[in-house]
């Protein structure tokens, strides 16, 4: 009988113990995915200038790839093509206007991955953003115009530095990504009710396969 106790410990033992490695090996091994989802996003004017404003939902897709560091360590960084922006109202020479506004920005950010578990992850770090594209829709009294702009001769900024905090929800090769993200620069706007001086702040849900 201690015989077959000691077998049977011995097979659960080694049984564990090769899980175990099977899933460290997974962890510590590169990673590479695409992924795409949908933005919730809205700006904050730390001015406080006289401009109203509400969220609004865009579309999010990119890759990823996954640099191991340890078992809990590791590095994410990911290329995205995200669109922002939000909804705005105000008056201007006392007559109404409502104002939407959709960028298109190339957000990298860079994350540190901290993993307790095979199956979830959490990611902080810093994200760069260029301004790609703006296009703003204007109503103003019974008027409406869509128009795009580049900005070129604009106090625009186009470089802007943020950060981004999230977590990874993970089951197999299928990635389930929750992020929040806010600039830490202003757009440089010149403050006028047109061109609101911002930061931008987001939040994100994407699924992703691992490759």
């Amino acid at each position: 009988m201690k015989k077959i106790i000691y077998i049977v410990s011995a097979f659960v033992l080694l049984t564990f113990n090769q899980v175990s490695a099977q899933s460290d090996d997974r962890r510590e091994n590169l990673e590479l995915g695409i992924k795409g989802g949908v933005n919730l996003s809205n700006i904050w004017d730390d001015a406080s200038s006289d401009f109203q404003y509400d969220s609004k939902i865009g579309g999010v897709v990119g890759a990823f790839i996954g640099i191991p560091i340890g078992k809990m360590l590791g590095l994410q960084p990911e290329v995205l093509l995200s669109q922002k922006g939000f909804k705005g109202s105000g008056t201007l020479l006392s007559v109404p206007y409502s104002f939407t506004r959709t960028t298109t920005f190339l957000d990298i950010p860079l994350q540190l991955q901290l993993k307790p578990t095979e199956f979830f992850t959490l990611l902080v770090g810093p994200q760069y953003s260029y301004l790609i594209k703006q296009k703003d829709n204007y109503t103003f009294g019974s008027n409406s115009t869509d128009q795009e702009q580049e900005f070129k001769n604009e106090n625009i900024r186009k470089n802007i530095l943020g950060a981004v905090l999230g977590a990874d929800f993970i089951y197999e090769n299928i990635v389930i990504s929750a992020r929040v993200s806010w600039d830490l620069q202003t757009n440089k706007g010149d403050g006028t009710s047109t061109t609101p001086r911002y930061k931008n702040q987001l939040a994100q849900l994407t699924v992703g396969v691992k490759l």
